[in-house]
């Protein structure tokens, strides 16, 4: 269990770390929890680092996310760095979210190191997750993307598409950032036309996934479809289709939200 915290205490001996190498993860895959790294490895890993922020407690535990050089020399062989994309699936889904945290915070503080209103450069805030200017008073925080994900249905049949820019063969649920001045709704009818060309209605919201990749919120729906031909956006869009539940092509992992909203729907007609 996660409780965020901006205290950091006094003492932290039995504190544990989410280590960084530039935008890499640090794991160790021979611990219990291994994208968390108690306190004497990371003295010995990093005992000088680019930058470190408290994030809160892990059961009980102060948690810290702390930066490595990017030019710093080669880790021991037992440690690997990859990102969070090769740990997704692998360790539990509140861990993976701890990890997306630090990542977020850690590049939040990075690009803010200077006011963007005056030039000057940015403290911390003394109460609140914030980056603060003293001589123009600007007050930054963590930047958030919220996108939505839809699973559009006709009947039984569901429409997945293919990313065009995705390395993998893989069929998933279409999405898209919520631009200025629109509503959720709006976004994911939006989105749909220009991605697939179909219109859809009775929309119903699922459930949000942070996304760390590098800062999404995910917010997840159901909608049906109610007209129009699949005609795909080239750029975005290799390909999409309607398949059956019963004949599914290489779909997300469960651990994603577009994975969750798939098989929620696929249960409905077992």
């Amino acid at each position: 269990m996660f409780e965020p915290d901006l205290r950091a205490p006094e003492t932290a001996e039995e504190a544990l770390y989410c280590v960084f190498h530039g935008d890499e993860l640090v794991v160790d895959m021979r611990a219990p929890e291994p994208c968390l790294l108690p306190r004497g490895e990371v003295r010995f890993l990093a005992p000088e680092p680019v930058r470190e922020l408290f994030l809160g407690y892990w059961h009980g535990k102060p948690c810290f996310a702390r930066e490595l050089d990017r030019t710093s020399e080669m880790l021991p062989p037992n440690y690997q760095v990859g990102n969070l994309y090769q740990i997704l699936g692998r360790v539990p889904d509140d861990l993976f979210a701890l990890a997306g945290r630090a990542h977020q915070l850690l590049n939040w503080d990075r690009e803010n190191a200077f006011c963007g209103r005056c030039g000057e450069s940015m403290g911390s805030h003394s109460h609140e997750r914030a980056r603060t200017c003293e001589p123009c008073g600007s007050l930054v925080y963590a930047r958030i993307a919220p996108c939505i994900i839809v699973l559009v249905s006709r009947g039984e049949e569901l429409l997945l598409a293919r990313n065009a820019n995705f390395p993998i063969e893989m069929f998933s649920t279409l999405a898209g950032f919520i631009e200025a001045g629109e509503s959720v709704e709006e976004c994911l009818v939006r989105e749909v036309k220009e991605e697939v060309g179909v219109d859809v209605d009775n929309i119903r919201y699922f459930g949000s996934q942070s996304w760390p990749f590098p800062n999404q919120l995910m917010l997840g729906f159901f909608a049906e479809y109610s007209g129009g031909e699949i005609v795909c956006e080239d750029e975005e869009i290799a390909e999409a289709h309607w398949f059956r539940p019963d004949a599914l092509p290489t779909i997300p992992p469960v651990h994603s939200i577009s994975g969750q909203l798939i098989r929620h729907h696929v249960e409905q007609y077992q």
